[in-house]
């Protein structure tokens, strides 16, 4: 499957950008938004702007589907998937 860098749609706060960055380098978002926090006290505020930039360029993920762990997880799992009488 190709790997690509979307907005996440299950780890958000505001648009997903941290989640979706975190998601693509499999990393906790939370440590993003550190980074990204960090960097907004340092820069007084520049990366603010470069998140907002982020939120416009990095596509959203269309045609979502949750995998089977985060329809388990979400606690919608489907288990007729696995009727052998299908």
């Amino acid at each position: 499957m190709e790997k690509k860098l979307t907005l996440s749609k299950n780890d958000k706060m505001i648009a997903g950008v941290c989640g979706g960055i975190g998601e693509y380098f499999k990393i906790d978002p939370t440590i993003i938004r550190i980074f990204f926090v960090l960097l907004s006290f340092i820069f007084l505020g520049s990366p603010i702007p470069i998140y907002i930039i982020f939120w416009i360029i990095i596509p959203s993920k269309k045609n979502y589907i949750p995998s089977k762990t985060e329809k388990y997880k979400e606690g919608f799992y489907d288990f007729s998937e696995f009727d052998d009488n299908k």
